[in-house]
């Protein structure tokens, strides 16, 4: 097949690139501070900071509140060591549950103040990146179809060209992008910005990928869009955030909501459905305290190329042993520096179209979470880097206590079962044969009760805050189905999260631990459509979960542990079936097709439309062949 080939120059490792244009990418210092010359002059607005004060003193003053109405109750009969530790735990988890609570109420205020400006923005040259290492190439090739048709017939003063930057190393996969590559020069019309490149060594993964295009051919645009494999975004939602940062010239950054759609998993859908719902109001809080310093998640963000390459060089993560390890969530950490470097880094929720899809499984999410918990630990090695804003070390420390946090709640789990019912309890049992141990306080007494079902009430807040929003919103209950069908999917979903919850804290706490020992995850393509797991591996995952749930059923029928744990022992014990029962296709199941169903699903985007059908244009059994370089 005849292929356009003007204007074309080979690049080694296969492919066709535009002639280049080098930008220098200096590798940052975290020991010394950096303003970049370039930065424009400009201050932070002071909303921020009251804002900052709506959110955080409220979690502050709540779980002050919290912590001493504990301490009262357990020093009934004095606080022993281990009442000591119960109270750290319970004051380490709780204050994130009040600060996802104080997000979500100023998110709802935050809705209805914002505003889109009127102003004709300045042409910018935008790169779609799309780095890829080993993807479904039907899937990657089909979404970029899909938006680069779209942008061709939408109006729009920004020139927009896609490049896919291949760091796949199986030569199959390699030969089959080759292939969709020439059927989709083929499909476009000749004269479309369409680029291939596949390094032949992936040299420190999407971050080498990244900054290998920087260096090369970063210095013909303004911004660069990047996307993940599985990203989706509409022609509205580009132009929109091509037209923010060329309209704010302190932009160094600005993310958007990615929202999760594709999956007719029960698990997929779980939280397709629980983002649309609750994540709404979370996103809007966080954009409302963070202002311009906002974070970076990696993909479905534009950047300002320059500024970026001047700015966000990755070094290697600190060691006294010479040459340190790659940093691995590195979007944490070229958002600090970023902001750093005199640049704003932007959240804006607001903007529609932003699409990701979630993990399909229960087994899929944690495999997932071992990787993402290794990198987001290591950014408490880099809380110390000179000249980071204090917004920015916020961000990498909340980013490892995401996942510290389920070993303080499993903790907190074990000492709760260890306090059982007062006097029935294994303490109490050893305290009568040793005044060592302390005497512990009544289960049953009414300030521990009113205590539980407060902390259960404030995990559960965020979410009967979301879906009471829905009516004073744009997402109407209309869009779910209507008011009946809505709220079936609404007890749904938070029945399967207090069933799922446990079992992805264990899985967590694992993660927590394979980390800290030192076990290295294994960087392979996310399984995006979910994997296919026979029992007995399931049964082997899910191992640790089951013998936990066996041992607190066991406690509780001996009448040492609290019948309060009942909801997580249930979920513990039943990990397997449930783990099997996350993988079921509600869509091919009669009667379940609408459960947990999102507006995506009822009324689906054009995006997703154009995206499914040209999918299909790379699934056909022959692809012609790429022209010999």
């Amino acid at each position: 097949m005849a292929l356009p080939m003007d204007s074309l120059t080979p690049f080694p490792g296969s492919g066709l690139m535009p002639a280049q244009a080098p930008l220098a990418h200096p590798v940052q210092s975290l020991r010394q501070r950096f303003r970049d010359p370039n930065a424009p002059v400009w201050q932070a607005s002071r909303v921020y900071h009251r804002r900052r004060l709506v959110v955080f003193l409220p979690a502050i003053l709540t779980t002050g509140t919290l912590a001493w109405a504990f301490g009262d109750w357990l020093s009934s009969n004095g606080i022993w060591w281990l009442e000591w530790v119960l109270l750290a735990f319970v004051v380490a988890t709780f204050f994130w549950i009040a600060l996802a609570m104080g997000m979500a109420t100023l998110g709802l205020a935050s809705h209805f103040k914002r505003t889109r400006r009127q102003i004709t923005p300045k042409p910018l040259r935008v790169a779609l990146l799309v780095p890829i290492y080993n993807e479904d190439t039907a899937e990657v090739f089909g979404n970029a179809s899909a938006m680069m048709s779209a942008l061709r017939v939408a109006r729009s003063a920004h020139r927009f060209e896609l490049f896919i930057l291949s760091d796949t190393q199986d030569p199959d996969i390699a030969m089959a992008e080759q292939r969709a590559y020439a059927t989709l020069r083929a499909a476009m019309p000749p004269d479309a910005p369409i680029w291939y490149r596949r390094r032949v060594q992936n040299t420190e993964r999407k971050v080498g990928n990244i900054a290998q295009w920087l260096e090369n051919w970063g210095g013909a645009y303004e911004a660069m869009l990047v996307l993940d494999a599985d990203s989706l975004m509409s022609s509205e939602a580009v132009i929109a955030l091509s037209d923010e940062m060329s309209l704010d010239p302190t932009a160094g950054l600005i993310q958007s909501a990615p929202l999760v759609i594709g999956s007719d998993t029960l698990f997929g859908r779980m939280q397709q459905f629980s983002a649309s719902v609750y994540g709404t109001l979370l996103s809007e809080g966080l954009a409302g305290w963070t202002g311009s310093e906002g974070n970076y998640w990696g993909h479905n963000a534009i950047l300002r190329t320059r500024a970026f390459a001047d700015c966000a060089g990755l070094p290697r993560m600190p060691s006294l042993r010479g040459k340190g390890g790659l940093i691995l969530s590195h979007d944490f950490v070229e958002a600090g520096l970023l902001r750093r470097a005199g640049w704003a880094v932007r959240f804006i929720p607001s903007i529609p179209g932003s699409y990701e899809e979630p993990p399909a499984t229960l087994i899929d999410y944690a495999l997932r979470d071992r990787r993402w918990c290794h990198g987001n630990l290591q950014h408490l090695s880099l809380l110390a880097t000179r000249g980071l804003h204090p917004v920015s070390r916020f961000h990498l420390f909340h980013g490892a206590m995401s996942y510290l946090l389920s070993p303080a709640w499993f903790g907190l789990l074990v000492i709760w079962a260890i306090l059982g019912n007062g006097q029935d309890s294994v303490i109490t049992y050893f305290s009568m044969e040793n005044p060592l141990y302390p005497v512990w306080p009544e289960m049953s007494g009414v300030s521990s009760v009113l205590i539980l079902l407060f902390m259960y009430g404030m995990l559960l807040a965020p979410k009967m805050l979301g879906a009471l929003a829905l009516g004073l919103t744009d997402q109407r209950m209309s869009r779910f189905g209507g008011g009946p069908r809505f709220f079936v999917s609404l007890l749904v979903e938070v029945i399967l999260s207090i069933l799922f919850s446990p079992i992805m804290m264990v899985q967590q706490v694992v993660a927590v631990l394979r980390t800290v020992i030192g076990i290295k995850p294994t960087w392979s393509p996310q399984a995006r459509k979910g994997g296919d797991y026979s029992p007995r591996t399931v049964l082997k995952f899910h191992a640790l979960e089951t013998v936990s749930g066996a041992l607190l059923a066991l406690g509780m029928l001996t009448g040492v542990v609290s019948l309060w744990l009942l909801p997580i022992a249930i979920s513990l014990v039943c990990a397997v079936p449930l783990s099997m029962l996350s993988g079921v296709r509600l869509d091919q199941r009669r009667g379940l097709t609408a459960v947990m169903a999102t507006p995506e699903m009822m009324d689906t985007p054009t995006i997703l439309q154009l995206a499914r059908h040209h999918r299909m244009m790379f699934r056909l059994p022959e692809n012609p062949p790429i022209a010999a370089e």
